[in-house]
């Protein structure tokens, strides 16, 4: 006596990590001393908001200290920002990186 079971694959979520440069790997900066990391922090911040609000952003690095990106992780009020750390390291997993530089501007902090 044979018994038919019906199988039912369960369904599920595809996760897919992209990570899509426009910018060649020779037109990189290179992070070779903390001042290299402010100019292109700098650079990269809203002007109009930066004594306004609290932003937290992540400067990713590849092996030779080049920049692979920059990620706003969090925009907050007047005097905080919350911080998910996963996000952070989404973002190092998905660009393949091997550091990163974390920045949280605070008005004193580039004066």
């Amino acid at each position: 006596m044979e018994t038919s079971k019906n199988i039912i694959a369960p369904k599920v979520a595809e996760i897919e990590l992209v990570y899509k440069t426009k910018v060649k790997a020779t037109d990189r900066p290179k992070i070779t001393h903390s001042d290299d990391a402010k100019t292109i922090l700098m650079e990269n911040w809203d002007t109009d908001k930066i004594e306004f609000i609290e932003q937290f952003k992540v400067m990713y690095l590849n092996r030779n200290s080049k920049v692979t990106g920059i990620v706003e992780i969090s925009t907050g009020g007047t005097s905080a920002t919350i911080v998910d750390v996963k996000l952070i390291y989404a973002g190092a997993l998905k660009a393949n990186v091997s550091s990163i530089i974390i920045a949280h501007y605070a008005k004193y902090l580039f004066m």
